[in-house]
């Protein structure tokens, strides 16, 4: 097995993208896309790592709270 070096957000996102579930014998992704406000606290590089991984897991970026409620 080769090692691949990866940033602590690029490993979360890639682990996120792993997840499988088996809905009625099908197997489905367990998370199809993540909420995100960017700039409210985040890990800065998070947004990085989930832009480098768009064609796997989608991105629906709000302005504030209100907006994703």
């Amino acid at each position: 097995m080769k090692t691949i070096r990866l940033t602590t957000a690029q490993a979360l996102v890639k682990f996120l993208v792993a997840q499988r579930i088996l809905i009625n014998g099908r197997e489905e992704k367990l998370f199809p896309g993540v909420l995100a406000i960017f700039g409210h606290g985040n890990v800065t590089s998070l947004g990085v790592a989930l832009d480098e991984e768009r064609k796997n897991i989608r991105t629906w970026r709000g302005q504030n709270e209100q907006g994703m409620a």
